[in-house]
């Protein structure tokens, strides 16, 4: 029976199971050596959490052999080794190593994130030069950051450099790696062809960083997290320049510069249509961003529960009427009218809508039913997190959102059974539904909506209210359940 399948057939099924560790996919390594080369084979795509230990660069570099047309690779470490051991912290260098394993051993690598710990300059451009396929990279650098082998990633597009400070214990080897002419911030004249770039810690002080900002000039995606600066002096005007083409900028703690960036953006880019900004900005320049901004933005997503309030809103609805996407989080100062005003003058384009943690919803009887009478349009919603929202105001707003096809109430602690058998009555479209954590919705109701959910494809809830019927009846019709 085992022969009865070509190599080929088996492999093209192999490829068809979930990427994520499952017990189909286990089944099928126990069956035999060959099931399990083939589904080895088939495998495109591995994720490794590592625990580091200098036996850990032979074990893994026997683990990569077995896996020959890996495209995209994942190195972290351990869950359980937040900080590295001692003998990974005494020799720095084991990064650079187990960097050099995976260099050798993926010669088809596409996509590498490897967030296990620093590297040098020298095993990055060892792996440049084994892995020229690369398109997407994310590295860890100590400092002081060098950035000048970017340029040997000939095919990189998408690219993520973690600043960090050196450990106090390691060693002149390591230091002489970053010594050497490799490690030189020499002014080199090239253009990247970089289209996203996440920078994670950058500081004012840091060299280098204005180079990378002058040699991006086809840039779309900016992600800065918990940076303090965007590099030393010279790097402002190279930054100006290099952020006129943004189409989507993110902002995630970093309110020493948030109010600099924005500023910018608003008075040089006018191609931006997608702006996040999570936890820090001042409330003048967020307004000041707004009213002078010269773009068409279609996405807006903030998270500033001390910083956004109503006036902000009311500038959102004058000056972004075209938006297509709003997402709100954890903002206390925000009251129920200045989301209707919102409501009202989005009312013909909002197709997605998110209100997490807002403590409006809980405290102002009405107000989803008013947003759902102006918000015809929408196809995704999102409430999670709003603990104390009770059915019928949930209920108020979904039978005017027939549209809708994605739904998330995860943490919806106050909703009980009855909501989520009226969402399968009032939105029959529905494909995507998160009820997780929803303490007070039982079984059965859950069982009533998915057999009445025909569309459904995806389903996230809680496993102790997942009945046999809901598994066998999601396993027919290729319903994605997650617990």
């Amino acid at each position: 029976m085992e022969n009865m399948l070509c190599d080929e057939l088996l492999q093209e099924i192999f490829t068809k199971l979930p990427t994520t560790p499952s017990s189909s996919s286990l089944s099928v390594c126990l069956v035999s050596k060959r099931w399990l080369n083939l589904y080895r084979a088939s495998k495109t795509s591995l994720s490794l959490r590592i625990i580091p230990d200098n036996s850990m660069v032979f074990s893994m570099s026997s683990l990569l052999s077995n896996y020959p047309f890996v495209s995209s690779l994942s190195v972290a470490l351990s869950s359980s080794e937040s900080t590295a051991t001692t003998s990974s912290r005494s020799n720095p260098s084991f990064f650079d190593r187990l960097l050099f394993v995976v260099s050798s051993s993926c010669s088809n690598l596409k996509h590498l994130r490897f967030s296990a710990g620093p590297v040098s300059v020298s095993s990055l451009l060892s792996l440049s030069e084994a892995c020229n396929h690369l398109t997407s990279l994310t590295v860890s650098l100590s400092r002081p950051l060098y950035l000048n082998w970017v340029a040997s990633f000939s095919c990189l597009k998408e690219l993520s450099v973690y600043a960090c400070d050196a450990d106090e214990v390691e060693n002149e080897v390591f230091r002489r790696y970053r010594e050497t002419a490799l490690c030189s911030n020499e002014e080199i004249d090239t253009v990247l062809g970089l289209e996203s770039l996440c920078l994670s810690g950058i500081r004012s002080e840091d060299t280098g960083v204005g180079w990378l900002w002058r040699s991006c000039k086809r840039l779309k995606k900016l992600q800065l997290k918990s940076c303090s600066g965007i590099g030393d002096g010279g790097s402002f005007a190279n930054f100006v320049k290099c952020s006129q083409g943004l189409e989507e900028v993110k902002l995630r703690t970093c309110r020493s510069i948030v109010d600099v960036v924005l500023l910018n953006l608003a008075e040089n880019c006018g191609s931006l249509n997608s702006l996040l900004v999570y936890d820090g900005c001042s409330r003048e320049g967020l307004l000041q961003f707004i009213s002078h901004c010269r773009c068409n933005l279609q996405k807006l997503d903030l998270r500033l529960p001390l910083d956004l309030n109503n006036v902000h809103l009311s500038a959102v609805a004058v000056k972004f009427r075209g938006l297509s996407v709003l997402r709100l989080q954890s903002c206390c100062l925000v009251s129920g009218d200045g989301l209707k005003a919102l409501g009202v003058a989005m009312s013909s384009g909002l197709e997605e809508l998110a209100l997490i943690n807002c403590d409006v919803v809980d405290r102002e009887p009405g107000l989803l039913a008013s947003l759902g009478q102006n918000l015809k349009q929408l196809r995704k919603l999102d409430l999670s997190y709003n603990e104390m929202l009770l059915d019928k105001e949930f209920m108020a707003m979904l039978v005017s959102c027939n549209y809708l096809t994605e739904l998330k109430l995860r943490g919806c602690k106050g909703l009980t059974s009855m909501a989520v058998v009226s969402m399968s009555k009032s939105c029959k479209r529905l494909q995507t539904v998160d009820i997780m954590h929803c303490c007070r919705v039982g079984a059965e109701a859950v069982e009533l909506f998915v057999l009445n959910s025909p569309q459904l494809r995806r389903v996230e809830v809680d496993e102790n209210k997942l009945s046999d019927v809901v598994r066998t009846w999601a396993l027919q019709k290729f319903i994605e359940v997650v617990v």
